[in-house]
């Protein structure tokens, strides 16, 4: 059923392909303005709709960086109700900035973070409202052609590489697989923390990077449960103490890709059920009573409620009732991690662009 979609919605996808084809070539012979940022830019993003893991490895950036360097992020504030140009504070959450924006302020108190729909605009007011800022990390922003970044990240999910993948609406890629010329750096996400030289060599040749390209290989790590509501932390690996094998869990989850969520919960728990929402889900009361209805119905003496960091930033501004608050609702906090061959080589190459650009 699936392929015979996929065949039928073909043709669309090479419409959509066509047209944003035209855009880029427009763009790449200067038909169309190319804003080139003073400031030192990075890019992180895709080819494809979401899952690659782009918050990940900007909080991977952010802690490379912002000791030595002002540092500010800049993204669209997905879902967010305000609109134009922002800078977080703290009366701030998930309407007002977005899931993702909300985490980088919560989790970080030496950046700054912004959101703005058009890039160029919001790096303009960057630049004016804090003259000694000397880096923007630029969230999800490898399809924003207007801005040209000082060094663009490319993301591609191990588990649907982009070279594997179709146009839009019968596979994922927001455009042709040559999008990833414009890409400096190709980082392939999510990959098995031990991973087979032969695969690696495999990929590689795949990707057949560019002269100008360099590709690294990054996993995920679990790195800690936090009590929603005492905000009590447990590290890896004594988070060990919240979850285990007697275990039964409530996984409720508004994310692009769950399967690695899942595929950590099972390895740690008796058994779990997942809720699956929609990526960047807007939670309300019906849901929040659907979750609290199905963690009533587990029948196991040690049961806990979990979702991911994201989901929680969206739960924030919710008037949670005390009947909640006395519910053992834990948020689940990951962080990438290079490779052994690839971490060294790519912290310098970040390095080096931020300290010689």
């Amino acid at each position: 059923m699936i392929k015979i979609l996929r065949l039928l919605l073909y043709p669309f996808s090479i419409l959509y392909g066509l047209l944003i084809h035209l855009r880029n070539w427009l763009f790449d012979n200067k038909l169309l303005y190319v804003f080139q940022p003073k400031i030192k830019t990075i890019s992180v993003g895709n080819l494809s709709t979401g899952g690659t893991g782009k918050t990940p490895h900007i909080e991977y950036l952010i802690r490379l960086l912002e000791e030595k360097y002002r540092v500010a992020t800049l993204s669209r504030g997905y879902g967010r109700k305000t609109s134009d140009f922002r800078i977080a504070t703290l009366s701030d959450n998930a309407i007002t900035i977005g899931d993702e924006p909300t985490q980088y302020y919560q989790k970080f108190i030496n950046i700054i973070v912004a959101v703005d729909a058009k890039r160029r605009r919001g790096i303009k007011k960057l630049m004016v409202k804090f003259p000694s800022l000397e880096l923007i990390l630029l969230d999800d922003a490898f399809q924003h052609r207007s801005v040209k970044a000082g060094l663009q990240i490319l993301l591609t999910d191990y588990a649907n590489m982009y070279y594997d993948d179709r146009m839009l609406p019968s596979g994922n890629l927001r455009e042709f697989k040559s999008g990833v010329q414009r890409a400096d750096i190709i980082v392939v996400s999510k990959t098995p923390p031990i991973f087979s030289p032969i695969e690696r060599r495999q990929i590689l040749a795949k990707i057949n990077p560019l002269p100008h390209q360099q590709v690294f290989f990054s996993f995920i790590k679990y790195h800690s449960f936090t009590h929603f509501f005492d905000k009590k932390v447990y590290l890896a690996p004594s988070f060990k103490d919240v979850i285990g094998k007697d275990t039964e869990v409530l996984v409720f989850a508004g994310i692009a890709n769950p399967a690695l969520l899942e595929d950590f919960v099972r390895s740690m728990s008796k058994c779990y059920k997942l809720i699956s929402f929609d990526d960047h889900h807007e939670f309300n009361n019906v849901d929040l009573e659907k979750i609290k209805s199905e963690f009533d119905g587990l029948r196991s003496a040690k049961k806990i409620i979990l979702t991911t960091e994201k989901d929680a930033m969206r739960l924030l501004h919710l008037n949670l009732s005390l009947e909640w608050s006395n519910l053992p609702v834990f948020f689940v906090s990951i962080a990438v991690q290079m490779h052994q061959l690839d971490e060294e080589n790519f912290n310098q190459l970040i390095l080096n662009y931020v300290r010689t650009n």
